[in-house]
């Protein structure tokens, strides 16, 4: 299954609320009515969606935002499983400690999109290592940083400007004149995500 490649605002029509998968600088298109469906009119019935469409819907409401496919997501979700403690919030744990969605945290990207090709295309170090793998899971304590020749790119610097301006999350110290932060602890379940309902991705995949 390959990745969706068409137009960012209708993924978030379609899920009901913003995924930030666009650029807060250009931003989803103010006309985008997420109680609207994607269509010419829109879905105008009121038809109540069965449990089962309720909970499949919140699955791949999360899996669009984090820019994941079924087989990588149900995998992060099988080790929630085998932790300790509430399994929704273990599995929005794991996926908030991905080295792409840690990058897009500190600010050095603009979406988690732009934060997987920076990992990808080896511009970000953890701890002073070039690491190029989008998913690996970053842990407390550890220092990640853009690497020296990846500095002076333009979206990098776009990003960091407007992510300063909005503030960071408590969990991130970022000094943003070195380009480095430090993923201080693991995000506490009010801290992020209020729009995630976890609870339904559990009794999903528990059926």
């Amino acid at each position: 299954m390959a990745r969706y490649l068409g137009p960012k605002a209708k993924l978030s029509r379609r899920e009901g609320s913003d995924l930030f998968l666009k650029s807060a600088r250009r931003g989803i298109e103010s006309k985008a009515k997420f109680d609207t469906k994607p269509g010419q009119h829109g879905r105008t019935s009121g038809a109540r969606q069965s449990d089962y469409a309720t909970q499949l819907r919140e699955k791949q409401k999360v899996k669009r935002m984090y820019g994941m496919l079924e087989k990588q997501f149900h995998r992060t979700y099988e080790k929630a499983l085998g932790m300790r403690g509430n399994t929704g919030v273990n599995l929005l744990t794991l996926l908030e400690s991905r080295l792409d969605t840690v990058v897009y945290r500190m600010g050095f990207a603009s979406t988690r999109a732009e934060a997987r090709q920076l990992v990808g295309h080896r511009s970000i170090m953890v701890d002073g290592q070039l690491l190029d793998i989008p998913s690996a899971r970053v842990m407390p304590g550890q220092t990640v940083a853009v690497r020296e020749k990846s500095k002076k790119q333009l979206r990098v610097m776009d990003a960091l400007k407007l992510a300063e301006g909005n503030g960071f999350p408590a969990w991130v110290s970022v000094d943003t004149s070195k380009m480095e932060a430090v993923f201080k602890k693991m995000p506490d379940r009010d801290e992020f995500a209020n729009d995630i309902n976890e609870s339904l991705i559990v009794e999903l995949y528990s059926r």
